[in-house]
C-alpha cells in the first residue's frame, strides 16, 4: 500500500487523514466513484477531546448538524455528550432519532432559525424543544401556536466576519438575530405571550486568523456583559461557533487549552454580572468534522489549453466529482488539498487544474477566492487513478445536491478497521420520487 511521504498538518485529533493507511482503490471498485469516506475514529476521538473541554454543569458543547448530519456523525457526538444545535425542524427530528432527548429541562437541542419553515414550528411544538428566536416576528408565531416553553433570543451584536464574506454572521449586512435596539420590544411581546427568555445567543464567526476567534469570544462576553441585567430570566450565553480549521498544509490547529481558558473567564464574568450561576455555550460544526473525511474522486482525462491573448494556458485534470458533491470551492473559492492516491503521488509536481464534470465553468476545485482558476502544484495523475480532496467532513456531503440530475454521492464509514456503505449511491428513482401529478 502507497505511502504519503510526510504528513501535513496537525488536526484536532492528530494528523490529516493519512490516506494510505485505507484500502480506497478497493472501496472504489466496489462502491463507486465520488464517494465520501469518514474516519469514524477520529471523529470519536475529535468529539471525546472536545467534550471533556466543554464538558461541566457550567459549559454545554453544542454540535451545529448543519455541518453533516449523517446518524453515525450524530451517534458519535451523543456518545461524547455534545448538545446539539438544529436550524430547520428535520433536522431536531434527526438528532431525535439519533438518540438525543427533546425536552427543555436540560435544553439539549436547541433550533435556531430566523424563519420557521416546513415543520419547524410543529416540531418544536411536539418535542418541546427550545427555539432561538432570530427575527422579532417569531415570537407572534409562537404564542399564535401555542407555545410556553422556555425560548432563546438570537441577538445581532453588529460585528462578525465568516472565512470568506459571502459567511458573515453578524455585523449590519447579516440577515442573522436581532438588532440589539429592537430586544426591549422582543422582551415586552415575549411577556405577553408567557414566553420566558432563557438563553440569549450569538454567533460571529471568525475570519482566516487562528486568533480571531478568542478575539470575538472576548467581545461577545462584554457585549452580553452589558445586556444580562435587561434579561432576569436568562440562565445560558450561548458563544456561537466559528473555531477555525486549518485547511492548509501547515496550518496551526487552534488550541482547546486556548477555549477552556475563555470559557472559564466568560463564566465568571457573565455570572457575576448577572448575580447568578450563568451557564455558557458554544456551538461548533466544521471544527470537529472537516478533518474527518475526504472526498474520494477518479481520474478521467488530462487535457491542455494553449496560451492566447485571453491568458496563459493550463492542463486540466479532469475527475468525476463536481460541485453537486462538494461545493464549498465553487460557492466559496474555499481551499481544499488535493492529494493523487497511489503510485503516481511520486511524480514530481506539475501545475494543475482539477475540474469536474458539470456543464459548468465554476466546477473547479483548485479556485481562489478571486478568481475562477487557481492551478496547484500536483503530481500529474493518469486517467483512472483517485485523487482525494481533504478536509470535507464538513459542509460536504450535507450541501451536496442533484443538479444535472445526478444522484448523491455514496458514504463510507471507516471505524476499528472495517468499512461500511452508511449512504449508498442515490438512484434516479431517488432524483425522482419526489415528483408527483396532483390535482390541487
Amino acid at each position: 500500500m502507497w505511502r504519503r511521504r510526510a504528513k501535513l498538518r496537525r488536526t484536532l485529533s492528530g494528523s490529516m487523514l493519512d490516506l494510505g493507511r485505507y484500502p480506497l482503490a478497493d472501496l472504489a471498485a466496489r462502491v463507486g466513484t465520488p464517494f465520501y469516506f469518514y474516519d469514524g475514529d477520529m471523529l470519536r476521538a475529535s468529539a471525546s477531546r472536545f467534550a471533556d473541554v466543554v464538558g461541566g454543569p457550567a459549559t454545554a458543547g453544542r454540535y451545529a448538524m448543519k455541518a453533516n448530519s449523517l446518524s453515525k456523525v450524530l451517534e458519535g457526538m451523543r456518545a461524547a455528550g455534545m448538545w446539539i444545535d438544529a436550524v430547520s425542524g428535520n433536522e431536531v427530528l434527526c438528532a431525535r432519532r439519533a438518540g438525543f432527548s427533546g425536552g427543555a429541562e436540560p435544553p439539549v437541542i436547541l433550533l435556531t432559525s430566523d424563519v420557521f419553515r416546513d415543520n419547524a414550528l410543529e416540531t418544536v411544538l411536539h418535542e418541546r424543544v427550545t427555539p432561538n428566536v432570530g427575527s422579532p416576528g417569531m415570537l407572534g408565531q409562537l404564542r399564535e401556536a401555542g407555545y410556553k416553553g422556555p425560548i432563546a433570543v438570537r441577538v445581532n451584536p453588529g460585528f462578525g466576519q465568516g472565512h470568506v464574506d459571502a459567511c458573515d454572521t453578524g455585523g449590519p449586512s447579516s440577515k442573522h438575530g436581532i438588532w440589539p435596539d429592537r430586544l426591549g420590544d422582543v422582551r415586552r411581546d415575549a411577556a405577553r405571550a408567557g414566553l420566558t427568555i432563557a438563553l440569549l445567543h450569538a454567533h460571529v464567526g471568525t475570519g482566516p486568523e487562528l486568533t480571531e476567534f478568542d478575539t470575538n469570544v472576548r467581545r461577545l462576553v462584554e457585549f452580553f456583559n452589558a445586556l444580562i441585567p435587561d434579561f432576569p430570566d436568562v440562565r445560558a450565553v450561548s458563544l456561537g461557533g466559528g473555531i477555525p480549521h486549518p485547511y492548509h498544509p501547515g496550518g496551526v490547529p487552534y488550541e482547546l487549552s486556548s477555549l477552556r481558558a475563555l470559557l472559564k473567564s466568560g463564566i465568571a464574568s457573565l455570572s457575576a454580572r448577572a448575580g447568578r450561576p450563568i451557564r455558557v455555550e458554544v456551538e461548533p460544526g466544521r471544527f470537529l468534522v472537516a478533518g474527518c473525511a475526504a472526498l474520494v474522486a477518479r481520474v478521467t482525462d488530462i487535457k491542455e489549453t494553449r496560451a492566447n491573448a485571453r491568458g496563459p494556458g493550463h492542463t486540466f485534470v479532469m475527475v468525476d466529482a463536481g460541485f453537486c458533491d462538494l461545493l464549498r470551492p465553487a460557492f466559496y473559492g474555499s481551499y481544499h488539498h488535493i492529494e493523487v492516491l497511489g503510485t503516481r503521488a511520486a511524480r514530481d509536481p506539475e501545475s494543475c487544474v482539477v475540474a469536474g464534470p458539470l456543464c459548468e465553468s465554476g466546477d473547479v476545485f483548485t479556485r481562489g477566492e478571486q478568481e475562477l482558476l487557481e492551478p496547484r502544484l500536483l503530481p500529474r495523475p493518469d486517467p483512472g487513478d483517485l485523487i482525494a480532496l481533504q478536509d470535507a467532513g464538513a459542509y460536504g456531503a450535507a450541501m451536496s445536491s442533484n443538479y444535472l440530475s445526478i444522484g448523491r454521492a455514496a458514504e463510507v464509514w471507516w471505524e476499528k478497521g472495517r468499512a461500511t456503505l452508511v449512504a449508498r449511491r442515490e438512484t434516479l428513482d431517488d432524483v425522482v420520487q419526489v415528483e408527483c401529478d396532483v390535482p390541487l
